[in-house]
């Protein structure tokens, strides 16, 4: 087999340090040498090894993306000069039985020797920022959303029904009302009183809702809810306004992808963070799409299809375009809500979901990579291109529910 690296490392990383093996390719009749020594994973040891590999002459160093260890070894090794490969574990695996860490180590070196192994994407220091910044907000938000269905658990064990009349619980209304029970307040018709807006209209049912037995018990817990919705308010507020700082770059690209419709400030945000704004790193938009686990799986033998799994990708990349395609999904004026109705009537909507991140997608490809703006081919577009197919099975339907239909050509 051909040699591409005559001396590659591989790194079997941990958390306290790291085997690492020096693979020096043998020439002619000399022996291939395979020498494997153990470094800490402290910031002085990965700097001493790193002098190590320089000192070796290694072209081309190989880890494994274990979980968050590998960040102090990559961040350090990655300007020494030479390759440094961050792999998929997946792609590495080796042989069953033979499973050890200088054993993985030896392993990895030998294929980045042959190059038998592709380097994940690893984005620059400006985008590294970006992502843990929208990273975090994103975690804070989650929390601060199951602190929310806390604090309504603790208002169904007081038997205040305030959520079933109020869609947010939180809001203007919902705090005052709160607020006021927690002070002491147990006066329904008071509390409902004290309802902003449109939720004036619901004071009736809202009398219903806060009649219970809300207790000083539940007054304290609720304030322990409350303030812990604040603090998780105010660190998102601090983040958003870091990452308007971080991601002014980049603020091009956002305001690009921003024009497709579902796709928001927050959204866009996360396509940055996580794709890195450049899309010069994948090949095609479909290396794009594969990369983030939108397109489906290709398993097959012996002739048969045995899955069409999407693969797993970038969880948040995947759950912002959730979210933005489920806002496309409530919009019946776009071509993309279109495409989500025409896909979920026949497979779904968890698939017709994926298909419209696989569609958002493309379209972010196309715009980074030549700078082309958005256009909608709108709602209409699938009429417009069977305008035969949508009239019979408007037809069809038509019959089936019992009418004769006649058909007249205006124009």
């Amino acid at each position: 087999m051909e040699v591409v690296h005559g001396r590659c490392a591989g790194l079997d990383v941990s958390k306290k340090d790291a085997k690492v093996c020096v693979r020096v390719a043998g020439v002619g009749r000399r022996k291939t040498v395979e020498t494997v020594t153990t470094w800490g994973s402290t910031t002085n040891q990965v700097l001493a090894l790193r002098e190590h590999l320089i000192a070796e002459q290694v072209t081309c160093a190989v880890m494994e993306a274990t979980g968050d260890y590998w960040k102090p070894f990559y961040y350090l090794l990655e300007d020494a000069g030479f390759e440094v490969m961050l792999v998929n574990a997946r792609h590495v695996k080796n042989l069953p039985g033979r499973k050890s860490d200088v054993a993985d180590a030896t392993w990895l070196a030998q294929l980045g020797a042959h190059g038998l192994v592709r380097g994940s994407f690893v984005p620059p220091e400006p985008i590294r920022q970006l992502r843990d910044l929208t990273r975090a907000r994103t975690a804070i938000t989650r929390e601060r959303g199951r602190e929310i269905q806390r604090l309504e658990k603790l208002l169904e064990d007081a038997s205040i029904k305030l959520s079933s009349v109020a869609s947010d619980i939180t809001g203007v209304s919902g705090r005052a009302m709160l607020e006021a029970m927690i002070a002491g307040q147990d006066d329904p018709a008071a509390l409902a009183d004290l309802a902003k807006r449109r939720l004036r209209s619901k004071i009736p049912a809202l009398t219903e809702a806060l009649s219970g037995r809300f207790t000083e018990h539940h007054g304290f817990l609720a304030r322990v809810h409350l303030d812990l919705i604040d603090r998780h308010t105010r660190a998102v507020e601090d983040i958003t306004a870091r990452i308007e700082v971080v991601i002014a770059p980049f603020q091009g690209f956002r305001d690009l992808i921003a024009t497709i419709p579902g796709i928001g400030p927050l959204v866009a945000d996360v396509v940055v963070a996580e794709t890195g704004a450049d899309m010069t790193r994948f090949a095609t938009a479909g290396n794009l799409a594969s990369w983030a686990g939108t397109t489906p799986g290709h398993n097959e033998s012996a002739g048969r299809v045995k899955s069409t799994r999407t693969r797993p990708g970038n969880p948040y990349l995947q759950g912002a375009l959730g979210a933005a395609a489920m806002a496309c999904a409530q919009n019946p004026g776009t071509y993309l809500g279109a495409r989500y109705r025409r896909i979920a009537s026949r497979r779904g909507p968890m698939k017709a979901n994926v298909a419209i991140q696989h569609t958002m997608l493309i379209a972010i490809w196309h715009m980074g990579r030549y700078g082309t703006l958005y256009e909608d081919p709108g709602a209409d577009f699938f009429t417009r291109l069977h305008p035969e197919r949508a009239k019979n099975r408007a037809l069809h339907q038509l019959e089936a529910m019992g009418y004769q239909v006649t058909l007249d050509r205006t124009g």
